[in-house]
C-alpha cells in the first residue's frame, strides 16, 4: 500500500516543476517585449523632435526669403524713384580687359635756407650757387606726384600690355607775377609703354623713362627731396630719357637670389652746340644713343647689388657738322656705377659710387658738359626705432678732375670743382601719412680763373608732410 502511495503522488511533483519553468520562461518574454516597446517609444519621440526642428528651420527659411524680397522690392522701388544721371556724366572707362590703377602723393615742405641753391629752391635745392648770399624760406608743394598704371591688354601668345604715365609739378611757374609762385606747371616724368611676358620673366618698356644708371631702387630716404633726390647732381646720377629697355630674368621661377640684366638705348643730349629742346644738340647728332647695361641681384628684403654701365659718343661739331671746332671735337661719355643696399634688423643701409668722364648728360660732373673726369658717390644709414620712428644719416660728393674742369672752362664762367652734402632726418610714419625734421647742409669749391678757389655754403632746415594714395 504503501508502494502504491508513492508511485501515485511523483507524477503530480514532476507537473508542478514544469508550469514553474513556463512561467519564468513567460515572464522573461513578457519583459524583453517590454524593453522592446520602450526603445520603439524612444525612437518615435526622437523622430518626432527632428521632424519639429525641421519644420522650425523651414518656417525660418521662408521668413528669411519673404523679408529679402520685400527688401529688394523697396530696393527696386528706390532706384525706379530715382532721377536718372545726366548723360553727361564723367566716366572713367579704358579698353576691355584693361586694369587702370591710379597712386600718388602729396607732399609739401616747409623751409629756410642760407643762400640760393642751384637746380632751384625748397624741394629741389642741392648745393649753393657760387658767391649766392641772402636768406630765404617758403613752402614747397612741387614734389606733389601722380601717376596711371595701365595692365592686362593681350598682345600674343604670352605677352601682356600695359602703361605707365607720371608726371609732377616741377615745370616751372605760370608766368613771373606776385601770383606765379603759387601756380606750378605739370611736369612730364615718365611715359611707357609696357610688354610682359610672365613665362620667360621678360620686359620691355618703350618711351620715356629712367636710365639705367639712375639708382632707382637705391635712392636716399628723404620726404623733402624726392624728385630731386639728396645728392642729386652731387653723388647721384642719371636722367629720364625717350628709348627701349629689355630686362631678364636670369634665374626666372628659382629660389634664392633673384638675378636681372637689363639693357637700354636712349636719345643722347648735350648743353650745346645747338638747342637740347629742339633735337639739335651735339648729343642728338647723327642719332648717336646712350647705351647702357645692369646687372641686378637681390634677395627680397634682406639685400641688393647692382652695376651698371653707361657709353654714348658726343660730336661737338653738332648736327649738321657746321659748329666750329671745340677743344676736343669728338670724345666719349663713359661711366661705371655700384650700389647696395642692406637691411638688418632695424637697420638700413645704402650706398652707391661711380666714376666716370664726359657725363654731364647724366647729372654727372656737377651739371657740367665736356670731357671732364669725375668720381662720386653717397652712403646712407638709417635706423627703425619702432614701426613708426625712423632716422637717417646722409653723406654725397662729387668731385670732377680740376684740370679738366679748368680745361672746358668759358670765359667768364664758373667751373664747380667739388661739391660735398650732409643730411640728418628724424621720420614719423603712420598708416599712408609721414612727416619729417631735415637738415641740409652742402659746400660747393668753384673758381673763375683756375687760379683761385671760392668756397661757398649753406644749410636748408625744412620740415615735411606727406600723404600716399
Amino acid at each position: 500500500m504503501a508502494a502504491l502511495g508513492l508511485a501515485a503522488t511523483a507524477p503530480a511533483y514532476a507537473q508542478s516543476d514544469n508550469r514553474d519553468d513556463e512561467i519564468k520562461a513567460l515572464k522573461a518574454l513578457v519583459e524583453k517585449q517590454q524593453q522592446q516597446l520602450n526603445q520603439q517609444q524612444q525612437d518615435l519621440q526622437q523622430l518626432h523632435n527632428a521632424l519639429t526642428q525641421l519644420q522650425t528651420q523651414q518656417t525660418q527659411q521662408q521668413t528669411q526669403i519673404q523679408q529679402t524680397q520685400q527688401a529688394q522690392a523697396q530696393q527696386a522701388q528706390t532706384v525706379a524713384a530715382a532721377p536718372a544721371p545726366a548723360a553727361s556724366a564723367p566716366t572713367f572707362t579704358s579698353a576691355p580687359g584693361v586694369s587702370v590703377a591710379f597712386h600718388g602723393f602729396i607732399d609739401a615742405t616747409a623751409f629756410s635756407q642760407s643762400k640760393s641753391y642751384t637746380y632751384g629752391n625748397g624741394q629741389n635745392a642741392e648745393y649753393p650757387i657760387p658767391g649766392s648770399t641772402g636768406t630765404l624760406s617758403g613752402v614747397d608743394v612741387r614734389n606733389t606726384r601722380f601717376w596711371f598704371d595701365l595692365t592686362g591688354a593681350k598682345v600674343a601668345g604670352d605677352w601682356t600690355g600695359g602703361a605707365h604715365l607720371e608726371m609732377d609739378f616741377f615745370g616751372g611757374f605760370n608766368g613771373t607775377t606776385a601770383y606765379s609762385q603759387q601756380q606750378p606747371l605739370p611736369r612730364l616724368r615718365q611715359a611707357y609703354l609696357l610688354l610682359t611676358n610672365p613665362v620667360t620673366g621678360s620686359t620691355i618698356k618703350i618711351g620715356q623713362m629712367w636710365d639705367l644708371m639712375f639708382p632707382l631702387d637705391d635712392l636716399p630716404d628723404s620726404l623733402s627731396h624726392i624728385a630731386f633726390p639728396l645728392g642729386y647732381g652731387a653723388g647721384v646720377i642719371g636722367w629720364r630719357f625717350p628709348g627701349a629697355i629689355y630686362s631678364q630674368d636670369l634665374n626666372h621661377g628659382s629660389s634664392g637670389p633673384q638675378w636681372r640684366l637689363d639693357v637700354g638705348a636712349f636719345e643722347g643730349t648735350w648743353a650745346s652746340p645747338g638747342t637740347p629742346t629742339n633735337y639739335t644738340s651735339a648729343g642728338n647728332a647723327g642719332f648717336r644713343p646712350q647705351i647702357e647695361a645692369k646687372l641686378h641681384v637681390e634677395e627680397e628684403k634682406e639685400w641688393m647689388l647692382f652695376l651698371a654701365a653707361h657709353w654714348s659718343q658726343i660730336d661737338l661739331a653738332g648736327v649738321g657738322n657746321t659748329e666750329p671746332t671745340p677743344i676736343k671735337r669728338q670724345f666719349s661719355s663713359e661711366a661705371v656705377e655700384l650700389g647696395g643696399l642692406w637691411t638688418p634688423g632695424p637697420w638700413v643701409l645704402k650706398s652707391v659710387v661711380y666714376t666716370g668722364r664726359g657725363i654731364g648728360e647724366i647729372f654727372g660732373d656737377l651739371s657740367q658738359f665736356g670731357d671732364i673726369k669725375d668720381t662720386g658717390g653717397y652712403v646712407m644709414g638709417g635706423y627703425k626705432f619702432t614701426p613708426n620712428w625712423s632716422a637717417n644719416l646722409f653723406y654725397a660728393i662729387s668731385k670732377p678732375n680740376a684740370n679738366d674742369v679748368v680745361l672746358w672752362l668759358n670765359s667768364g664762367s664758373t667751373g664747380l670743382l667739388k661739391s660735398r652734402q650732409a643730411a640728418a632726418n628724424l621720420q614719423y610714419s603712420v598708416g599712408d601719412y609721414s612727416f619729417a625734421l631735415e637738415w641740409i647742409h652742402a659746400i660747393i669749391d668753384s673758381t673763375k680763373t683756375g687760379a683761385t678757389r671760392t668756397m661757398t655754403s649753406g644749410n636748408q632746415l625744412n620740415v615735411s608732410a606727406m600723404y600716399k594714395f
